[in-house]
């Protein structure tokens, strides 16, 4: 089912020395149960194309559409709160929260508290494989594989139906890696999400369901 749709977006800026067309005129369709891949060298605008897809920026020119509805006309702290959860390659935990604190932090902005809570992020955090000696440490005491994984289980605990991943492997080595792609692939396949990754990793494209590529700003359909 369609969820998400940019159409014609655009996206551009000035520097200190010229406008830059980050993103032009991009169009395509996003749906629940499917996983797509936006690929491209550096500096192409994938990320930037990920950032009017979150919200984080609205398009120039053109429209994101989340339901129909433009992200211009959205609260777009509450989209991102509620529908649309964004996975950094840098991982963006709250160093001084425990593991089951940032989880809990992302139910408690959605006015989810108490007991029920608790038992969702302790649920969450099992399901992405962080263990109970786990929950209680620090994320400079977790590996950066599992600081992923605490990030994939806050985007879960929130019951967003939107996960945007930019680089979520960038960090982490092959195995790690592996664990992460494989979470992100259930969320969709198992879980009905809609899950957006930017990759450099052909080999994580190639497990995907759709592979869109970003040349120069201009988004292309590969597969």
């Amino acid at each position: 089912m369609e969820i998400l749709k940019a159409q014609n977006a655009a996206f551009s800026y000035v520097n200190r020395y010229q406008r830059v067309d980050a993103v032009k005129n991009a169009s395509c369709v996003f749906e629940t149960g499917k996983v797509y891949a936006i690929v491209g060298k550096s500096g192409s605008g994938k990320t930037t194309f990920l950032s009017l897809l979150a919200g984080l920026e609205l398009p120039s020119g053109g429209t994101v559409l989340f339901r129909d509805t433009p992200t211009q006309k959205l609260d777009r702290d509450r989209y991102r709160r509620e529908h649309a959860a964004v996975i950094y390659q840098n991982y963006n935990l709250f160093p001084l929260l425990t593991a089951e604190e940032n989880v809990l932090y992302s139910m408690n902005l959605k006015g989810v508290r108490g007991k029920a809570a608790r038992a969702r992020a302790k649920k969450e955090l099992h399901a992405v494989g962080i263990t109970p000696e786990q929950f209680k440490r620090f994320p400079p005491q977790l590996s950066g594989g599992e600081q992923q994984r605490v990030a994939i289980a806050r985007a879960l605990a929130a019951e967003n139906e939107l996960i945007l991943a930019d680089e979520p492997t960038g960090n982490l080595d092959a195995a790690n890696g592996e664990q992460i792609v494989s979470i992100l692939l259930r969320l969709a396949h198992e879980e009905n999400r809609c899950v957006i990754i930017v990759t450099h990793d052909r080999d994580l494209a190639a497990r995907t369901d759709e592979i869109l590529v970003m040349r120069d700003g201009v988004l292309e359909r590969e597969r």
